[in-house]
């Protein structure tokens, strides 16, 4: 049963404590007719509560012959205050034994009530569910390790709901939708988010990665799952960045004001628990928030922020080379005549930088592929652009859009280099010997793995 759940069937039994001392209080008075009401109002009351019991915990279970055997006291007790209605004749001379004559029906009651309470709190297990909102496949690498522990936990329910997002355009409105639930591997089970009540399910915990809310320029989840809304249906909303940042010094002003806008987003703000990827990473967090929202806020910071690390690490530190499933097509270029593999450079190329250059950074592609063509005997490069790249381009600089979407066109059509544009980036952090291209959190990723990481300078161009 959900944590809710019980509390509700606590918070039943609460009550019917209450009315039991409400109805001695009315007996004492003499006031019949209320005790009668009040004697009904705890039997619908508890004919409720088993049904819940039973509904959700299945019949026949321990909680319901307690909930049946107190039924029973207060029909007894019921039949008795009407028929000792029906005798006027008591009072204030009455021995006190005699005005007492229901002591015995409330310690029945009482005894009853306490039998369900225990069995409530010990034999009725406590279920958590944790939801994952997901929007971008290629992401999922941030929540998934959470995600295998919370499969793994018997007295957990866990569902991945990959929620829909949007391109926005120039003005800031929403273009195309994009919904990827079955671009996620095979083994990860998929609940599709219109099939999904929140409300319903008031989930225990709900992870997101997407912290921008209505902020980012580029794209937007669907406004419903904005993170100031879904901290509506939980008590623990917990953020998960998508990406990992370099470590900086938290004392170090200017590396830290660099990076400052990752820790002021809507998703942090809001979230109850934010987890991020180490805990020098944690104090550059509780600096940056406590300097903006002032030093009076440093203990809700603390207590927010944790530096439990990144799940991406965890993902791709746990994949072995030889368990990938390699298109046939990728083979077809790694391997040279004599069976051998070549060295595997990852190209990497991100948004930011393609908006600081704009066709200087074109211009820069272009000479990479050229010189890489040159040596594509020795080596094969396996170009990643990142996923949110067409959607920056159309929406901050449209202009480029049909010189980078010729680019594409001509890499892949010439063959000799890989294109992945696949949601699965694990598979070429680890297939790759080597990274080259622009500064991003996969390069965090390929140091874990004691790669070499080579970052472009856009500035130069090899002839």
């Amino acid at each position: 049963m959900r944590k809710t759940k019980k509390d509700y069937a606590k918070k039943t039994i609460d009550l019917l404590d209450q009315a039991q001392l409400e109805i001695k209080r009315t007996l004492e008075a003499g006031k019949d007719n209320i005790a009668l009401s009040l004697l009904e109002q705890c039997q619908e009351a508890a004919i409720e509560l088993g049904n819940f019991i039973e509904k959700l915990e299945g019949e026949g279970f321990a909680t319901i012959p307690l909930l049946e055997e107190y039924c029973e006291n207060l029909f007894l007790f019921y039949e008795e205050v009407q028929r000792r209605q029906k005798d006027r004749s008591v009072s204030a001379s009455v021995p006190l034994n005699q005005k007492c004559w229901y002591v015995p029906n409330l310690k029945s009651l009482h005894k009853s009530l306490i039998a369900i309470e225990n069995s409530v709190k010990n034999d009725i297990k406590v279920r958590k569910e944790v939801v994952f909102l997901p929007y971008k496949a290629s992401m999922w690498d941030a929540l998934e390790s959470i995600w295998d522990a919370a499969c793994k936990d018997p007295d957990c329910d866990a569902y991945v709901v990959p929620i829909p997002y949007y391109d926005k355009n120039q003005d800031g409105s929403f273009g195309q939708m994009h919904y990827e639930g079955e671009l996620y591997p095979d083994y990860v089970p998929i609940v599709r988010y219109d099939k999904f009540n929140l409300a319903e399910h008031q989930p225990d915990m709900i992870f997101i990665h997407n912290p921008y809310d209505e902020s980012n320029y580029v794209t937007s989840v669907h406004p419903f799952f904005y993170s100031v809304n879904l901290k509506r249906y939980t008590d623990c909303l917990v953020y998960v960045p998508y990406f990992t940042l370099k470590e900086v010094d938290p004392e170090d002003q200017k590396k830290v004001e660099k990076i400052e806008h990752f820790c002021m987003t809507p998703g942090v703000i809001h979230a109850h628990k934010v987890i991020v990827q180490s805990e020098n990473m944690r104090n550059v967090y509780i600096s940056v928030l406590t300097n903006r929202m002032g030093a009076n806020t440093r203990k809700i910071w603390e207590e927010k922020i944790l530096g439990l690390g990144s799940p991406k690490y965890d993902r791709v530190i746990a994949i072995k080379k030889e368990e990938l499933e390699i298109p046939d097509e990728w083979m077809e270029i790694i391997k040279k005549p004599d069976g051998t593999w070549k060295k595997i450079i990852l190209y990497n190329t991100g948004v930011s930088a393609l908006l600081q250059h704009d066709d200087h950074m074109l211009k820069k592609m272009e000479n990479v592929f050229e010189i890489c063509q040159k040596n594509k005997e020795e080596m094969a490069l396996l170009w990643r652009p990142h996923p949110l790249i067409k959607a920056t381009i159309c929406s901050m600089r449209p202009r480029l859009w049909k010189r980078y979407e010729s680019i594409v066109q001509k890499y892949q059509a010439e063959g000799w280099g890989i294109y992945d544009d696949s949601a699965d980036v694990d598979r070429a952090l680890v297939l790759s010997d080597a990274y080259y291209g622009d500064g991003s959190s996969l390069t965090r990723l390929f140091s874990k793995l004691g790669k070499p990481v080579m970052i472009q300078n856009v500035e130069c161009l090899e002839e």
